[in-house]
C-alpha cells in the first residue's frame, strides 16, 4: 500500500491482495470429496440377492421336507398273517426311490449354495457367483420337476387304478402311505417352482449389470 499527499488531499493507492490466496489451491467441502457414488442398480441388486437368499431356504424346506416324508412312507395293513405281511415302502416303486434320491441331492445343493446367495448379497455387483448359481438352480431345478412328475405319475395311479390293466387303487387301503407320497409330491413340485422363479430373479439381475 503507498500513499501521497498532494495539495492537503491524501491518496491512498491500495494494491491487489492477492499473496495470501496465490499458489493455493482452492479448498473443497470434505463430505463432497470424498463421496462415494454408488451405482444406480446397487440397491436393487442387494434387495434380490436378499430375496434369492429367502427364496432359496424356503426350496431348501420344501426339498427336504418332500425327502423324509416320501423316504418315511410305509404303511403295514393290520390284517397281516404269519406268513404273509401286506406292507407298502417308498422302494417298493423306482420312481419312488428316484424321488429321494434326486430330492436329497437338490437338498444339499441348496444348502451348499447358501454361502454363494450371501456374498451376492454383501458383493451385489459381484457376477461369477449369480453366473454360478443361475446354472446350478436351472439344473436341479429340472431335477426336482422331474422326480415330482415320476412320482405324481405314480401316486396318480395309486389313488385311481387303471382299468385297462386291472390295477386296482391300492390308496383305499393304504392310506396314510398315499397321504405320505402325495404330500412329497407337492413338495417337490414347490421346491421346483421356487428354484425356477430363483433363476428367473437371477438372470434379471444379471441383465441389469
Amino acid at each position: 500500500m503507498a500513499t501521497a499527499e498532494k495539495s492537503g488531499e491524501i491518496a491512498i493507492n491500495m494494491s491487489e491482495t492477492k499473496a495470501s490466496t496465490k499458489g493455493k489451491a482452492p479448498l473443497l467441502n470434505s463430505s463432497k470429496a470424498f463421496a462415494v457414488v454408488e451405482p444406480p442398480n446397487r440397491g436393487a441388486k442387494r434387495g434380490i440377492a436378499i430375496g434369492d437368499f429367502f427364496l432359496r431356504l424356503c426350496a431348501l424346506g420344501a426339498a427336504l421336507g418332500a425327502a423324509i416324508s416320501m423316504g418315511t412312507a410305509d404303511q403295514l395293513l393290520p390284517f397281516t398273517t404269519q406268513f404273509l405281511q401286506f406292507e407298502a415302502q417308498y422302494d417298493d416303486f423306482d420312481a419312488f426311490r428316484y424321488f429321494v434320491i434326486s430330492l436329497a441331492m437338490v437338498t444339499g445343493y441348496l444348502l451348499l449354495s447358501l454361502p454363494f446367495s450371501i456374498v451376492c448379497i454383501i458383493r451385489p455387483l459381484a457376477t461369477a457367483p449369480r453366473l454360478f448359481l443361475v446354472i446350478f438352480d436351472s439344473i436341479m431345478g429340472g431335477v426336482t420337476i422331474a422326480a415330482g412328475s415320476a412320482a405324481a405319475a405314480i401316486v396318480y395311479v395309486a389313488h385311481t387304478g387303471n382299468p385297462n390293466t386291472n390295477w386296482l387303487p391300492i390308496c383305499q387301503q393304504y392310506g396314510d402311505y398315499c397321504q405320505s407320497a402325495s404330500g412329497a409330491v407337492i413338495g417337490s413340485l414347490i421346491a421346483g417352482a421356487v428354484l425356477f422363479f430363483i433363476v428367473i430373479l437371477s438372470a434379471f439381475a444379471l441383465k441389469r449389470s
